[in-house]
Parts: C-alpha cells; structure tokens; sequence
C-alpha cells in the first residue's frame, strides 16, 4: 500500500534539504538561474519518450521550493518555520 505525500510537504521537506546543504540565496540573479535550472530539469522530463512522470514530478516540487526559498532569502515575504 502506498502513502501519498501531499504536494505542500513535498515542497516543505525538499526546501529543507536545499537549505541545509546550499544555505541562502543571495541575489536576484542566483534565484532566477536556480529556478531556470529546476524549470529547465522539468521540460528535459516532460519531453522525454516515454514521459518520466516521476521526475516530472520531482522537478515540480524542486521548482516550488526554490520560489518559496527565493522569495523568503531575498526577503520578499516572511519565512515561514519549518
């Protein structure tokens, strides 16, 4: 039997884990090259033959985490407590 993971803490525990091994976002640009890059690993999978809908999957999570991660470095919002 399989347990889902909700999305949202999907993201939660992958924003963690960046956290912990690369530390803070400290411009604009780092933010927007990290997130291209996890935009860029999403395409790469959806447009694999046959569709890799786990790593679709995982790409999205990692995209949500490094906005909520950039927006909460560069202080645009308040960071939440994990």
């Amino acid at each position: 039997m399989s347990v889902e993971i909700p999305f949202a803490h999907r993201v939660q525990l992958e924003l963690r884990r960046a956290r912990k091994k690369h530390g803070a976002m400290q411009s604009d640009p780092h933010a927007w090259a990290v997130i291209q890059e996890e935009l860029d690993e999403f395409r790469d999978a959806y447009r694999a033959q046959p569709k890799n809908t786990i790593a679709m999957l995982t790409e999205l999570i990692h995209t949500a985490a490094m906005c909520q991660r950039a927006a909460e470095d560069l202080h645009l919002v308040k960071q939440e407590q994990l």
